[in-house]
């Protein structure tokens, strides 16, 4: 099986000291490629310099990490994405995390800051990966009022309803490697069709295994699961969802 890893951090300082093991691991388990993604400037810096080391493997995207609302970096992050604009293939993950950021006030600045990077996105015509905890129904009635659907729900824990809204609109849904347990990713396994969906490590967390280090060869566990839920074989989960990935980031493999 071909598999694309659609969202994860590869760069994160957990692999530091394996990563070469880790990219190994990965491709005897048929990941083909990897997108990480970045949360700061600082992180984005990491990841470019890790794409460049598995260059034609490791993707990237570059964007903030929602609970961050420091407009300044969002500023040096857009400016960043700018001068990367052809290394990268995608902006983010950017979103709305409402587990972490209860103030009201706060949220309003998290939403403003999210319509952002959706219009940056849109003008720059990049792939945009949605981070949504705790918000998936307003993320996903941000980006319908917003217009611009080639986007990537990442991890989404929302309710299936507002899933399927966004589905039939073309946006995509990547499934973490927690599906193996996570009654809610079975759920939206179920729910959603198979066209719109992706696997994700997610890595370091997620992992299937609660409380162990995650990694993209874990991808075959999302791909196992959802061919039990959807009833097809893992195959045609592996070529669907790689073919998905190819799609929306544009890879060359």
């Amino acid at each position: 099986m071909r598999l694309v890893d659609a969202h994860c951090h590869l760069h994160d300082a957990e692999f530091d000291a394996d990563r070469e093991s880790v990219v190994r691991r990965a491709r005897g388990a048929g990941v083909v490629a990897v997108v990480t993604s970045s949360l700061g400037y600082v992180d984005a810096l990491k990841a470019l310099q890790v794409a460049r080391k598995y260059r034609g493997y490791v993707h990237v995207c570059i964007g903030l990490d929602p609970a961050n609302l420091n407009l300044d970096e969002a500023g040096k992050v857009q400016e960043l994405i700018l001068r990367h604009k052809d290394d990268i293939v995608g902006v983010g993950e950017v979103g709305l995390d409402y587990y972490r950021v209860g103030d009201g006030k706060l949220r309003d600045v998290q939403r403003r800051l999210f319509r952002r990077w959706i219009e940056f996105a849109e003008e720059l015509s990049l792939p945009l990966v949605v981070h949504s905890r705790s918000a998936g129904k307003y993320a996903v009635q941000m980006l319908l009022e917003g217009g611009y659907h080639r986007v990537l729900m990442h991890a989404y824990d929302g309710r299936v309803g507002w899933a399927l809204r966004a589905s039939h609109e073309g946006i995509y849904f990547s499934i973490p490697t927690s599906v193996w347990y996570s009654r809610q990713k079975q759920k939206l396994v179920r729910a959603l069709p198979l066209d719109c969906l992706m696997v994700e490590s997610d890595c370091p967390v997620l992992s299937p295994v609660r409380g162990e280090r995650n990694e993209p060869a874990n991808l075959v566990y999302a791909v196992k699961k959802i061919a039990e839920l959807k009833g097809v074989s893992e195959e045609e989960v592996a070529e669907t969802t790689t073919r998905n990935a190819e799609r929306f980031f544009q890879l060359r493999i």
